[in-house]
């Protein structure tokens, strides 16, 4: 029995030095700073961010921004990782989520000026100096340093990557930047519950003042209706001819001609009859012109989403096709003489969600899905000639991607010098690839850059970007965020984050409704789009019957958030000049 004892001793302390290798094993891994640990801790902040994100209460969920605070928590709890690796994994979230946004935005950023977008801009514009004069007044009477100004201002107004280009530009000058992120993760809170909060106050009040005015918007999507021209000024008048009326062709698309009991399919040189019926194309705001033009506008419902289109006429039908070939790619449509060629109209051109009006000036991007009306062989032909390939499409043009993210990040580090400035102003990691996103977005097609991927793709690439940037930023901020929280000054900066969100929304809602004669609708949904935050937008989306919120915020959105981002960095360059 002596001489079993020293075995069966020796047999528990190899049992504990083989459990003590894998804790140290494990160790080795979660705090050891390597590769492998900043992969492991990244992806499990993400990971553990994004599945809180799917929690909602009463509605509401922070989304993505669970992974700030998780990382927050691993930085307080002393996970850290090694200062390279973190700044890389930062600065590439960084890029890979601005460069993105301006791909999805850009398509409709430039055009939105054209429309009736310019009204709304300029509201959103309000609330964006609003919020950036009271933060400069605070820094300017000595309430708070400007870095800490920076992050609260931020946090305020639920922006990342203004955070991140006011940090890049702290670095550049040698200035601390980590008080702009402890400022950012304490007010960020505020900033998300500091609109629903506005809008609540304010919604009663504004809701009873929209009814009772007129709503002065108007739609830029198409309109489908239907005209019976009993009006003598056009009649035998050709398509083509009704400019002459005083109406501008381009306005408007001729679907299809029903004249005695018969289908025709139009041309520009079709004559209108008396007693002809027309389907047209066109913009709402448009309707009652061309009411006034062919004479009478039918009752019929052609916009409900059950209309059966193929079974107006045996001889034509009606069929989207998708464009996935890239020669097509920034093409007008009206150089590919479809109706000359194929004997088909082209009504209508889904893009986005958006459905637009198919006139010849359009141009046309891969992904477009594109309403042709004609006989089943001739639309056979265009759908070979526009691709009409789901599969093309299933696989993003990544060389674009890579080639946009180096020419943005080009961008972004060519200095720009202003008289009386001593450090000259770059975009940065933040503002270039952004600004590039959405050129490219705008004008690739022109170039022929296929600059489309599917909304999946693109979602994907900007959460993937957006959570390792809050990750990394939320570790960096963490090592500090409990000692910064106790301290007095952490109320100060929440009180200024409350006014900073509060004081614009309130102000401008009422002048949205009472100057600009906006729906409550609209109006909440720009100023969501102005405070760059999706959450209230889902709680007006839940409030609120419609899509006008969500329309106005996809208006205001780009431009807001690049002014923010550029914005950011022209203040701490002039403040440290």
């Amino acid at each position: 029995a002596g001489a079993r004892y020293p075995r069966h001793r020796i047999a528990r302390n190899e049992n504990a030095a083989r459990l003590i290798i894998k804790m140290n094993w494990l160790y080795e891994t979660l705090w050891q700073h390597t590769p492998v640990q900043a992969v492991v801790i990244i992806c499990l902040i993400c990971a553990l961010g994004l599945a809180l994100g799917k929690l909602r209460f009463r509605g509401i969920s922070l989304g993505v921004t669970y992974v700030f605070f998780i990382g927050i928590l691993f930085g307080a709890l002393g996970l850290q990782l090694d200062a390279q690796m973190l700044s890389y994994a930062e600065s590439f979230g960084l890029i890979l989520f601005v460069y993105t946004l301006g791909l999805q935005v850009g398509p409709g950023f430039m055009s939105t000026f054209l429309t009736g977008g310019a009204q709304l801009n300029l509201l959103a514009l309000g609330v964006v100096g609003l919020g950036t004069i009271m933060a400069l007044l605070a820094a300017l009477l000595g309430y708070m340093p400007l870095p800490d100004m920076m992050g609260v201002l931020c946090g305020a107004t639920t922006n990342t990557p203004a955070l991140g280009a006011a940090q890049q530009t702290l670095k550049q000058l040698g200035q601390p930047s980590n008080a702009a992120a402890l400022g950012c993760a304490v007010t960020y809170p505020i900033g998300m519950i500091g609109v629903i909060i506005a809008l609540i106050l304010v919604k009663g009040r504004l809701q009873r003042r929209a009814a009772s005015a007129r709503d002065a918007e108007s739609s830029d999507e198409a309109f489908i209706a239907s005209f019976t021209v009993c009006n003598p000024a056009v009649f035998h008048q050709t398509l083509h001819g009704l400019s002459g009326s005083g109406v501008d062709d381009s306005k408007f698309v001729v679907s299809r001609l029903w004249r005695q009991g018969k289908v025709i399919l139009p041309n520009s040189e079709t004559r209108i009859e008396d007693g002809d019926r027309l389907l047209v194309i066109t913009k709402k705001k448009f309707v009652q012109t061309l009411t006034i033009l062919f004479g009478r506008r039918d009752e019929t419902n052609w916009n409900a989403n059950d209309v059966d289109w193929n079974a107006l006429d045996a001889t034509l039908v009606s069929e989207r096709i998708l464009i996935t070939r890239h020669e097509i790619n920034g093409k007008h449509l009206g150089s590919l003489h479809l109706r000359n060629r194929y004997g088909v109209n082209v009504s209508r051109v889904q893009r986005a969600g958006i459905q637009l009006v198919a006139t010849p000036d359009l141009t046309l991007r891969m992904g477009d899905r594109v309403t042709v009306v004609g006989e089943t062989e001739s639309i056979a032909r265009v759908a070979a000639e526009l691709g009409n390939t789901v599969k093309t499409l299933d696989e993003p043009n990544m060389v674009t991607i890579f080639i946009g993210i180096v020419l943005g990040l080009l961008l972004g580090s060519v200095p720009f010098f202003v008289p009386g400035m001593s450090y000259p102003v770059r975009l940065g990691l933040a503002g270039g690839p952004i600004v590039m996103g959405i050129l490219i977005g705008a004008y690739g097609p022109r170039f022929h850059m296929v600059a489309y991927t599917t909304t999946s793709a693109n979602l994907m690439l900007r959460s993937l970007g957006l959570s390792m940037y809050l990750a990394c930023l939320g570790l960096d901020a963490g090592r500090d965020f409990l000692a910064t929280v106790a301290r007095p000054a952490s109320l100060m900066w929440i009180g200024f984050a409350f006014a900073i969100t509060l004081l614009p929304v309130v102000l401008m809602s009422f002048v949205s409704v009472h100057w600009g004669k906006k729906s409550f609708a609209t109006t909440a949904g720009m100023l969501c789009g102005a405070m760059a935050n999706p959450i209230a937008l889902n709680y007006v989306n839940d409030t609120l019957p419609g899509d006008k919120a969500s329309v106005a915020y996809a208006t205001v959105y780009p431009l807001c958030m690049f002014l923010r981002v550029i914005i950011a960095q022209i203040i701490v360059m002039l403040w440290f000049a």
